[in-house]
């Protein structure tokens, strides 16, 4: 228990000073923002992952000027760009006729029209045919006012909320561009263009609202929505949101709400400017239109540019180029859909690290092999990758890139470490064991050290206990030598077995031989394993007998005894040295019944209970009831046989049992004539032969007798 106890600590320890070291490195790179561009981009993946239409994709429609309508717009009409803007009086006429529900033109008309004031009037006649038109303005550090035009009239949108003053110092601009007066009066809302990209260029984010001149001034996206109500608008700002009848926009601290995207360019229906005016035109002059206008009908349309040299395309997560009115159709569509993304708590990212680090580097130090080691690693780093994708189908940002560098730290310095101490440990059981155990043994100790329990406990074991018959008389007639090598070559091939069966060696004792089943490993069938290694030892031994004899000039034989009961086992003795030993009656009985076998003129005995764990795999010959030195109940015990041998002397056997039950009722007479015919094949019958005669002559009758044999020396 005292290796375990410090073990188990040192690792507990070695877990904790991993944890710390981690943490730190992990919340360091966190707070100092060092990869957020890397986790921008893991994020940029997941959105081409996952980027679909939503509830609300069919309900925007986007109409652009591409390189095709500028083509068109030149050959057909002789329109230079810019274009007239007629030609957008003409479109929202169209859409007017379709019945769209908003408009919403990503274009800066900051300039009267260089084809003269009935040009200007002829967009404002379009935006007032349709009613619900949003204009565009750009917010910034400058612009053409730092005032509310007069003529630019924004709808009354009400901002209430404990957040609106916050986000009012935050998102107020002092300068703007604003459309012309001329053209800012058809408008029912201005709306702001202007947008920033993160740091590495790429746009994720929007800011659904800013403020100029007091008032508030929202995303052209978020004005199609307000421009399509017939009432006033209220926008509520509370915690993390703002709130707009039953539609909720998710903001960080900066204002600022992560978009989800529904695909690359064209998810929302896209439609050609030239084909937009086109039909129009066909309308006006009774022919059939190229395109139905009822396609529109109660759609959110956004107008705004494509071609490469109008310059509004922009980089997002699902394309290098993405033209920028379509960010704010996606912003539409989220709104109506409810489903933006949100970002985690800086506090969820921190217990999220700090909980992977502990659970990894506690699971990591405690586990000892290699390969499930690795395993589990392989494990922990995709959690952070699983827990993303699951996040974003949920509707949030999770960090990737720093739990996944935390599980990293983690893992790589819990593996140098658990390699730094493991062999330390590994060398201690070997050292601690190598005496006890056969090596495939120890191998499986190494490989499941929590099977190794050091220290006392209490457990069922079958214990063997082993001496060589008159091994004191064969010392003597040995120089050192011989003797050593002698008892050498006899160990070895004795301990052999053993360990081939799943023994543990305790101890050598001169000759004797003291080993255990079921410890330090759990021996389901010890009892079996241990009478079969004692029949093997013995037969074993027969072989080696005549080279032995050569050797000594004598026979060798061994007497066994087995028990089997629980008793304490463990490491004993000083810290500093110890045994892995036992102790209790149950081993003291297999010591006795050792030392029985002579009495009985047998080489191996058993107890009953080794005797019934054992199973039917060997044949039992009872042999008598015994009262062992030092214990004052008496045990039943057995002589083991293999299952042939037990056949061949069946009919012995028999003839004992019968003289045996005589014994037992006393009739010591009638015992000795059974005994008496198998004498000369049977040392147990011998020697029941005189232990009757002995009785007989102490005057010992039926009267009182158990049948129990009194041992009276060890």
């Amino acid at each position: 228990m005292f290796y375990y106890s410090v073990k188990s600590g040192t690792k507990a320890l070695n877990a904790i000073v991993i944890g710390i070291a981690a943490s730190i490195i992990s919340l360091l790179l966190l707070f100092s923002g060092w990869t957020e561009g890397i986790e921008a981009k893991t994020w940029d993946w997941r959105v081409k992952l996952f980027a679909k239409p939503g509830i609300a994709t069919e309900r925007i429609a986007v109409i652009l000027l591409d390189q095709n309508s500028l083509d068109w717009a030149s050959k057909e009409n002789a329109w230079p760009w810019p274009w007239p803007r007629v030609a957008y009086g003409a479109i929202l006429e169209f859409l007017n006729r379709g019945g769209a529900s908003a408009a919403a033109l990503d274009v800066l008309f900051t300039e009267p029209s260089s084809y003269g004031p009935d040009d200007d009037q002829a967009l404002v006649a379009g935006c007032k045919t349709l009613g619900k038109v949003a204009g565009a303005a750009g917010l910034g550090t400058e612009g053409n006012t730092s005032v509310w035009p007069e003529k630019a009239k924004n709808p009354e949108i009400k901002i209430t909320g404990s957040k609106t003053s916050e986000l009012v110092e935050k998102l107020t601009k002092k300068f703007a561009t604003f459309p012309h007066p001329d053209v800012a009066e058809g408008f029912k809302i201005i709306a702001n263009v202007d947008q920033n990209p993160d740091s590495d260029g790429i746009y994720r984010r929007v800011e659904p609202i800013k403020f100029f001149g007091g008032k508030p001034m929202p995303l052209l996206g978020f004005s199609a929505f307000i421009a399509s109500l017939d009432n006033e608008a209220e926008i509520k700002a509370e915690g993390n949101k703002l709130k707009i009848l039953n539609h909720k926009i998710p903001i960080d601290k900066d204002g600022k709400t992560i978009l989800r995207f529904r695909g690359k360019s064209g998810t929302h229906k896209i439609y050609s400017a030239a084909a937009i005016i086109r039909s129009e035109i066909q309308i006006r002059n009774g022919e059939k239109p190229q395109l139905d206008p009822a396609v529109f009908k109660d759609k959110f349309i956004f107008f705004g540019f494509s071609a490469k040299g109008l310059f509004d395309n922009k980089p997002v997560p699902v394309s290098e180029a993405y033209p920028g009115v379509e960010v704010n159709a996606t912003f539409l569509d989220n709104l109506l859909s409810g489903d933006f993304i949100k970002g985690t708590p800086r506090i969820y990212d921190v217990c999220f690290i700090l909980l992977m680090i502990l659970t990894c580097s506690f699971t990591l130090t405690f586990f000892k092999s290699p390969v499930k080691s690795l395993l589990l690693a392989m494990i922990f780093a995709a959690i952070p990758g699983g827990l993303c994708l699951v996040s974003y189908e949920a509707g949030y940002w999770t960090q990737f890139v720093i739990p996944e560098i935390a599980v990293i730290i983690t893992v790589t310095l819990s593996l140098v470490v658990n390699f730094a101490t493991e062999g330390v440990h590994k060398q201690f059981i070997k050292n601690a064991f190598q005496q006890y155990l056969n090596p495939a043994v120890i191998e499986q100790i190494l490989q499941n050290p929590d099977k190794l329990k050091l220290g006392g406990v209490k457990r069922e074991l079958s214990i063997f206990f082993s001496d060589v018959q008159g091994f004191t008389t064969i010392s003597e007639s040995l120089d050192p030598e011989a003797l050593t090598a002698l008892l050498n070559d006899y160990l070895s091939a004795m301990t052999d077995i053993i360990h081939e069966e799943g023994g543990t060696v305790d101890k050598y004792e001169g000759d004797a031989i003291i080993a255990f089943w079921n410890a330090p490993l759990d021996v389901p069938d010890h009892a079996y394993r241990a009478v079969k290694a004692a029949l093997r030892c013995q037969t074993r031994l027969a072989e080696l007998r005549p080279v032995y004899k050569q050797r000594t000039g004598k026979d060798l034989y061994m007497r066994v005894g087995l028990n089997t009961g629980f008793a304490v086992v463990g490491n004993m003795g000083s810290k500093d040295r110890f045994d892995y030993t036992m102790l209790g009656d149950s081993v003291n009985l297999a010591a006795r019944l050792e030392g029985v076998n002579k009495e009985f003129g047998t080489y191996t005995m058993v107890s009953a209970e080794t005797m019934k764990q054992a199973g039917d795999s060997f044949g039992f010959r009872e042999l008598g009831r015994v009262a062992v030195v030092g214990k004052k109940e008496a045990v039943v015990i057995y002589e083991p046989m293999e299952k042939p041998e037990f056949e061949e002397k069946s009919k012995t056997v028999e003839t004992f049992l019968k003289g045996l039950d005589y014994y037992y009722s006393g009739d010591f007479d009638s015992a000795i004539s059974i005994f008496s015919g198998i004498k000369s094949i049977d040392p147990p019958a011998s020697k029941y032969i005189s232990k009757c005669g002995e009785l007989k002559e102490s005057g010992m009758s039926s009267d009182g007798w158990t049948g129990v044999w009194v041992m009276t020396s060890k």
